[in-house]
């Protein structure tokens, strides 16, 4: 049975210094604010930290473990507020949807990736609690979406930091407060840091049927020569891009699409398995979100892998995506969630994870 506190956050809490909210043993919590305005908390183990973003999206900022960054570089050393997607983007995770996903094309009119990834959160809070994985400290909060004849929603993420564990648990719940159906699109914008020379272990076989090169460029990115090139040997040879060799085109990014299996309680994984051994993960359930993204960017402005983007859709927007039939629909007062779990492994870890994938695989 779990037992929970509760502890409202109110912006008045948040300082340009660093303000404790709680301690728990080894857990800690506490309050501060960028320079930019934009109001933070920090979850802290012994073996790392996160930064939530509780009124903003409920990005989760920055991920630390073992005395290394998991987050991509970017061009941001902090988030901006009340800014489109693309002028405040780094973060470690980044929720996306829910009216729309993806890269808006011809006669779609959502914003990128959807009202999701900078929400303005109004009621944020931060929880201590004990369940069947031990103790945790958890961010979470609710955004309500609502415009007149089109959609009323509320959004509930959560993040738990758990005691001595690297191994963040993720959640999100969208619930339909119309009376009528509403479309639903869901992705998880997990930005990890690349490693040179790491490889990608998952649970998939590794096939152009079943890891798929997307051959369309978005309108925000502009390729240098070679590149449509680069994507034909991709869709030929997808192992090519197992291993993060240093040089490798992925500038601006490379997209792919993968059918991820899963194992016996339902989770699909996915590594990277880093030379000295250590790893980073992502795992989600593929009968909630049944389109694995995968998106990669190397170029010296930003180093970015998102080994898997969980979704309910692939990331064409709105209206591609609704002529695909990949747009979910959610009853009125219906509930839909999700959940995943992501952050590092240590070696053992790591080498018991990718013998078990090893095995999905050798299975399939």
């Amino acid at each position: 049975m779990t037992a929970e506190t509760t502890i409202h956050l109110h912006p008045a809490f948040f300082g340009e210094a660093p303000r404790p909210l709680l301690e728990s043993d080894e857990l800690t919590a506490a309050a501060f604010t960028f320079a930019s305005g934009v109001q933070a908390v920090r979850l802290s183990n012994s073996v790392g930290s996160i930064v939530v973003l509780p009124f903003q999206g409920q990005q989760i900022w920055d991920a630390q473990f073992y005395g290394r960054t998991l987050t991509m570089r970017s061009m941001f050393d902090q988030p901006y507020p009340n800014v489109e997607y693309l002028r405040t983007y780094g973060a470690f995770l980044l929720h996306c949807g829910v009216t729309a996903m993806g890269v808006p094309a011809a006669g779609d009119s959502h914003p990128l990736h959807g009202e999701l990834p900078n929400a303005r959160y109004r009621t944020a809070f931060l929880r201590v609690g004990e369940d069947e994985r031990g103790r945790y400290l958890a961010v979470g909060g609710e955004y309500r979406h609502t415009v007149a004849f089109a959609a009323n929603y509320v959004a509930r993420p959560l993040v738990k930091l758990y005691a001595g564990s690297s191994r963040l648990a993720l959640s999100l719940a969208v619930h339909n407060l119309k009376q009528t159906p509403m479309e639903l699109m869901y992705l998880a914008h997990a930005n990890f840091r690349p490693v040179d020379h790491g490889r990608l272990v998952y649970s998939a076989p590794c096939t152009p049927q079943q890891v798929r090169v997307r051959s369309s460029i978005p309108s925000h990115v502009h390729p240098a020569p070679g590149y449509r090139e680069f994507l034909a040997e991709l869709a030929a040879q997808p192992a090519k891009h197992n291993v993060l060799t240093p040089g490798l085109a992925f500038d601006p990014e490379v997209v792919f699409f993968i059918d991820y299996l899963a194992d016996a309680a339902g989770w699909a994984h996915s590594m990277q398995l880093h030379p000295d051994g250590a790893a980073d993960f992502i795992s989600h359930r593929p009968g909630q979100l049944d389109h694995g993204v995968r998106w990669i960017s190397r170029t010296p402005d930003q180093d970015a892998l998102g080994m898997v983007l969980p979704a309910t859709a692939e990331p064409e927007g709105y209206s591609a995506e609704k002529a695909k039939g990949n747009v979910k629909t959610l009853a009125g007062g219906a509930t839909w969630r999700c959940d995943m779990a992501l952050g590092a492994l240590t070696p053992a870890e790591a080498q018991a994870m990718a013998a078990a994938i090893g095995q999905m695989v050798h299975d399939a």
